[in-house]
């Protein structure tokens, strides 16, 4: 009589369930994997049967077929091995049929040892959401698993271990409750308290920090464009449990979780080359993975040399940056990654890196300065509220070392207007000040008239567009959050208007 086993199956970063079915009938020896398997889920054929004899399990030497439900979906990977030998064992009366409400996944070793998954984060809330009462999962993804709640998480080690367990004779203790605090990491971040000068830098990186702002940095070399930048993790606010766990999905599902670091606990910082292709940076391959822009989500995303980079592929990010996600289409269907970033980017004013410096070293000419500014397009750099020039540091700030204002300091206030904005949004699914539809624009961005006068002169003299304005409008708003305003007034909006730098060039 055919048997089934319930498990686990990805698509992006959400879960499906996969029912594995199994019959063994009479006729000439086979073993039939069916239900649209790729070449690693055939391949289970030849690892569930050594497993199985090196496990003290007979191999039925019948007519075995295992189907994968639902048939019209593409199975991938190599998580079904420890269903497909369960559902064999229960055709063979070895083991009782077992109870409706666990789910069972793990790649099995020639041994019969079962190796960690990839995505078992997200696996695990969908059965979690299903109703399932356990999970039995290898037992360096018990801890990953357990973060989903409202089940209990078997770590399995073997499938020796595992069948004692289910014929009642040595149980599986299941796995206990941790915190995510023991696993956070100890290692000191670098402090803005080492950045000399900069002062006006760092404001505008508080801010960006306080609003989840995009910002790009203007500078020459040596200006400290990449220092201050490495630095901005120890200022940001810490994740909420939502915001973690869904971070945590893209890490896992990219196979960047561990029985050491099951949960991201300090916001992602991606910092990819600028060789990196448009795959790279939003996603994609035949088995499409997340891009660094997935991998970024609640963190930063840091792309140093700007103008080095493909066009092509700055491009890619301009949807991205609108709508928080990024839909990867193939032959075979379409998946959506949350991509939800801060995007921070530093680059020169030109290709010696010296326009605009009172030492006088620049060498380009006027329209070279604007060809390589024009490598950035409009539209990309009208999605980036903050542009900022960074000067060369004075040798004054070098030769003084004078201890500047810790991260600790600034990212108090961070967290303070972080809180003010929380209050603000309670319900309304917004997280920060950047992401204000246009919607809510007049009641959350209200303005005495000093500011809305100065805000309109702003807009025709330096030939803004509608984006600009409500970026400006946006940055403005938590200007005020750090001064605890709730109205805007005219020096917020100033201070705003001052941070688009190449705006004031006229690109």
């Amino acid at each position: 009589m055919p048997q089934y086993i319930r498990s686990l199956a990805l698509d992006g970063i959400d879960g499906y369930e996969v029912t594995v079915e199994c019959d063994i009938s009479g006729g000439l020896p086979a073993f039939d994997v069916v239900g649209l398997p790729d070449a690693a889920v055939r391949e289970s054929r030849e690892r569930v049967r050594a497993a199985m004899k090196n496990c003290g399990c007979a191999f039925p030497a019948r007519r075995i077929t295992v189907n994968l439900a639902p048939a019209g979906t593409k199975k991938t990977g190599s998580l079904y091995d420890l269903p497909i030998l369960l559902s064999i064992l229960q055709c063979q009366g070895v083991i009782d049929p077992l109870p409706e409400d666990v789910m069972f996944l793990g790649e099995l070793s020639l041994y019969g040892e079962l190796r960690p998954a990839v995505g078992v984060l997200p696996m695990a809330t969908t059965a979690a959401e299903l109703g399932v009462r356990a999970l039995y999962c290898p037992k360096e993804n018990a801890k990953e698993a357990s973060l989903a709640g409202g089940l209990t998480v078997y770590p399995v080690e073997t499938v020796a271990q595992l069948l004692d367990h289910l014929q009642g004779i040595r149980p599986i203790a299941p796995m206990e409750d941790w915190t995510v605090e023991e696993y956070a990491s100890a290692l000191p971040q670098p402090d803005y308290a080492d950045v000399m000068g900069q002062e006006q830098a760092k404001r505008a990186l508080e801010i960006a920090a306080a609003g989840g702002h995009n910002i790009l940095l203007v500078g020459p070399p040596g200006a400290g464009k990449s220092m201050l930048t490495e630095r901005l993790p120890s200022i940001l606010p810490s994740m909420s449990r939502e915001e973690a766990l869904e971070a945590t999905k893209v890490h896992s599902v990219a196979g960047l979780t561990d029985a050491a670091h099951p949960m991201l606990t300090a916001r992602p910082f991606r910092a990819p080359h600028h060789t990196v292709s448009s795959a790279g940076l939003t996603g994609g391959g035949s088995r499409p993975r997340p891009g660094e822009i997935s991998l970024a989500h609640c963190g930063v995303l840091f792309l140093d040399e700007l103008p080095q980079f493909y066009t092509d592929v700055l491009e890619t990010l301009r949807q991205p940056l609108e709508t928080g996600k990024v839909t990867i289409s193939r032959a075979a269907g379409s998946l959506t990654y949350p991509a939800r970033f801060m995007l921070v980017c530093a680059m020169n004013p030109c290709r010696c890196g010296w326009y605009g410096d009172p030492s006088g070293r620049c060498t380009c000419t006027e329209k070279s300065v604007d060809q390589y500014l024009s490598r950035i397009s409009g539209p990309l750099l009208d999605r980036i509220d903050i542009q900022i020039e960074v000067p060369a540091v004075k040798y004054e700030d070098l030769e003084h070392r004078t201890p500047a204002e810790p991260s600790a300091a600034i990212r108090a206030r961070v967290e303070d207007a972080r809180e003010r904005q929380r209050q603000r949004f309670e319900g309304s699914g917004i997280t920060c000040n950047a992401y204000i539809p246009p919607s809510r624009m007049g009641t959350d961005c209200r303005m005495d008239e000093d500011a809305a006068t100065f805000l309109r002169r702003s807009f025709e003299r330096l030939g803004l567009t509608a984006r600009s304005h409500d970026r400006i409008l946006r940055v403005a708003r938590t200007i005020a959050d750090l001064d605890h305003a709730e109205i805007i007034g005219r020096r917020h909006i100033a201070e705003a208007v001052q941070y688009r730098s190449l705006d004031r060039r006229g690109l």
